[in-house]
């Protein structure tokens, strides 16, 4: 019996042999490419691995103000769109949970945003937003409203973009934690009715402790494509006005693409590497010690 586990093992490792190593050349190769690349100066002018520079490069984008800035931002455009976008999903997944009537078509309802590409999204958004052509200052202007420079003022731009942010990716929380709602079963429920527990113990008792596994998971999920975002500040902002809405992603690209320098751009991206194990690892530990 022992040798027949044995080698059924040994087919399964076979089998998933070429998963693993597909996985391997997408995602360690050019992590470890670009681990080595943020050691040496490497620029588009001067393509050659030859002048190897150390830490260099990372202590450059410390000490640089603009990094500096641009990873502010990120925090904090991290933490609003999570933050609103969990509490907003997790509310209405809790109606629509409730609902019974024309359930599809509220379900249909809130794939749209999710199923529009992010530079659409962005270029739709940024035509309603036009500071003269716009449709939304267009409305605004019957209640008496100047029209407002969306994409254009330091600080109306940022809320703006977290809007818009907001707007296109609350679908996916909706979904994510309304298919944990809809997995808990109906007789916990049942039972505390009849101890007579109100909707509001109901939620804190069973509906949380059922939902952390999915909400944590969600979080997770949410986070790590929050702080890499690029397709909507390329296409609305392009990091402006001023550095507003420099997100790290963005400022990566610009480091990248029309600074030309590689090395600084790589280390940059090892550093959000680290950023976002930094703020997952919490979460997950969090995760198992749940699971526990």
């Amino acid at each position: 019996m022992n040798k027949i586990n044995y080698y059924n093992r040994r087919f399964g490792y076979l089998l998933a042999s070429p998963a693993i190593l597909i996985l391997v050349l997408i995602i360690l190769v050019p992590i470890t490419i670009s681990i080595i690349t943020s050691f040496f100066d490497y620029t588009l002018i001067d393509r050659d691995l030859d002048k190897f520079t150390g830490l260099k490069n990372y202590f450059s984008v410390i000490n640089n103000p603009k990094f500096i800035n641009s990873f502010f931002v990120t925090i904090s455009f991290v933490i609003f769109v999570v933050l609103f976008e969990f509490l907003l999903g997790f509310l209405i997944a809790i109606l629509l949970n409730k609902v019974t009537k024309f359930r599809n078509i509220y379900y249909f309802i809130l794939l749209i945003p999710l199923l529009i590409n992010p530079v659409v999204v962005g270029l739709i958004w940024r035509m309603f937003l036009h500071p003269q052509l716009g449709i939304v200052n267009y409305l605004i202007g019957f209640l008496g409203i100047s029209p407002v420079n969306w994409l254009g003022d330091p600080q109306i731009a940022f809320v703006t973009i977290i809007f818009v942010d907001i707007w296109h990716q609350v679908s996916f929380m909706i979904i994510l934690l309304l298919a944990g709602l809809a997995s808990i079963p109906e007789e916990p429920y049942e039972a505390a009715r009849i101890d007579g527990a109100n909707e509001f113990r109901q939620f804190l008792d069973i509906t949380v402790p059922y939902m952390r596994p999915v909400i944590i998971i969600t979080l997770l999920i949410r986070l790590i494509f929050a702080v890499k975002t690029y397709d909507l500040i390329y296409i609305m902002t392009k990091g402006g006005p001023g550095e507003a809405t420099d997100l790290i992603s963005y400022y990566i690209y610009r480091s990248a693409f029309i600074s030309l320098n590689l090395g600084e751009a790589a280390s940059m991206s090892v550093l959000l590497l680290i950023i976002i194990c930094v703020i997952i690892f919490p979460l997950f530990k969090y995760m198992n010690r749940a699971d526990e």
